[in-house]
């Protein structure tokens, strides 16, 4: 039996090269293909894929957020991201998020595609080369145990719309204080000193959706 790949992004071009990849090896079938979340979603349920490998930006939609929708879902096949950003912070909160498998878009697929599935199907976590460097930078850094939860990128997305403190405190019926220290902690988070440096590294991560300016 085929070990059956649900393969999802929003560029042809990493859809069609780990096709490629996966197709020069017989123990690989390709159950269908994806470019945004809810057709991910759907094929999910219909396939019943043994893995998922999925681009970290879906149409308009973050990876966490991807990684959190997918395994909502009852059944729960291996989850393999290929992304472009190099964040060992943002790597921890995906593995939290339900995440088996990184890879980088730079390092190379051919070599490690098949590799990653391999693993995570044998119930063990793959990094690739690159991005297994920066996560062991990033554990080592003071801002290890921050995670970007729900609250923080909420708050995060109304900074990037232009709200200022007390508007977000009111919205989100929080103490103000505390949208206070949550601002502090995503600055600490991306390296920015002022909201907009902020909103420029979160854009640059994936965060907003394009959004470079409050």
């Amino acid at each position: 039996m085929t070990i059956q790949v649900l393969l999802a992004d929003d560029s042809d071009l990493m859809l069609l090269g780990a096709r490629a990849v996966l197709e020069a090896d017989h123990r690989f079938t390709v159950a269908g293909t994806a470019r945004a979340l809810n057709d991910l979603l759907a094929m999910r349920v219909s396939a019943r894929p043994d893995t998922i490998v999925v681009g970290d930006w879906l149409a308009g939609v973050d990876a966490l957020t991807i990684a959190t929708r997918v395994r909502r879902q009852s059944w729960m096949p291996r989850l393999i991201l290929i992304g472009t950003v190099m964040d060992g912070l943002l790597i921890r909160d995906l593995f939290k998020a339900g995440v088996d498998g990184y890879l980088y878009r730079a390092d190379d697929l051919a070599e490690h595609l098949t590799l990653a599935i391999d693993t995570t199907l044998r119930n063990r976590p793959y990094l690739s080369p690159t991005a297994n460097a920066e996560y062991l930078v990033a554990m080592q850094s003071p801002a290890r145990d921050w995670q970007l939860d729900d609250e923080c990128r909420d708050i995060l997305r109304l900074l990037a719309d232009g709200q200022h403190i007390g508007a977000i405190a009111y919205e989100k019926k929080l103490p103000l204080r505390r949208v206070y220290w949550v601002r502090e902690k995503l600055r600490q988070r991306f390296g920015a000193q002022t909201n907009e440096h902020l909103i420029h590294r979160a854009s640059a991560e994936g965060f907003l959706n394009g959004r470079l300016s409050i």
